[in-house]
């Protein structure tokens, strides 16, 4: 007859495993059997949690944080300070979560590098709005690239408030050509979600355009993400 799997923790006369040992084994099982879009985000985020709490049931607890950001996207970019604000989370389970960030982050940029930017735009889209659609604060991120358009770099220029981030034109464009770059796609975000560009986003790319043109640098766009979506200034024959 089968055994069944003992908790070496548990005390005497109790050596049964936990239920939720079951529970996990099901959910590997389905992971494993069909994939990850068979899973709800509660419960590929308790996946998540299993190797940080071995001696729990996490299903309240992925729950309750998707609950409290909203998706599975959310919860894995939701600040440090936010998830601190969750009861039962530690910091070895916080550390799980922002490594599902950081991955898909590290994921999305070696796509991008792969490719010429300017014929991979989805690519491009979907790098911009993984590393930065869900931030709390406005970010102004450059990617910088070569005459074929491949990427050099992609930096953070400017890290702002909820909805301001302070941009100098001739400090982009001198660091475009520290890099010996030809050509540049602006991107920011909107933590508020809605992706619809302001005035000053159209009056700052103008005013980059403008130092950068006489100097043989193109900006190809500028892009905005938020949790809603994307637009593009190009796209929208704002610039």
């Amino acid at each position: 007859m089968p055994v069944s799997p003992i908790d070496p923790t548990a005390p005497p006369g109790l050596a049964e495993a936990p239920h939720y040992h079951g529970h996990r084994e099901r959910l590997r099982e389905r992971f494993r059997s069909v994939g990850a879009d068979a899973l709800s985000d509660y419960e590929l985020l308790e996946m998540v949690l299993f190797r940080a709490l071995p001696r729990r049931d996490v299903k309240p607890l992925a729950k309750s944080l998707i609950t409290k950001f909203g998706s599975f996207a959310e919860t894995v970019h939701a600040p440090d300070t936010r998830l601190r604000e969750v009861g039962g989370l530690g910091e070895a389970a916080i550390t799980e979560i922002k490594l599902i960030a950081a991955a898909t982050s590290r994921v999305a940029k070696g796509q991008l590098k792969q490719r010429t930017a300017l014929s991979s735009w989805a690519t491009v889209i979907d790098y911009c709005r993984t590393a930065m659609a869900f931030a709390d604060k406005e970010q102004f991120r450059i990617l910088f690239l070569d005459k074929r358009n491949q990427l050099i770099s992609d930096e953070v220029q400017q890290v702002g408030t909820v909805d301001h981030t302070p941009v100098y034109p001739r400090e982009v464009v001198k660091r475009a050509l520290e890099l010996s770059a030809t050509a540049i796609i602006m991107v920011h975000n909107h933590p508020s979600g809605d992706p619809t560009p302001s005035q000053a986003d159209v009056q700052m790319t103008k005013a980059v355009i403008d130092v950068a043109a006489p100097l043989g640098i193109a900006v190809h766009d500028h892009i905005i993400v938020g949790k809603h979506g994307h637009s593009s200034l190009k796209g929208l024959k704002l610039i």
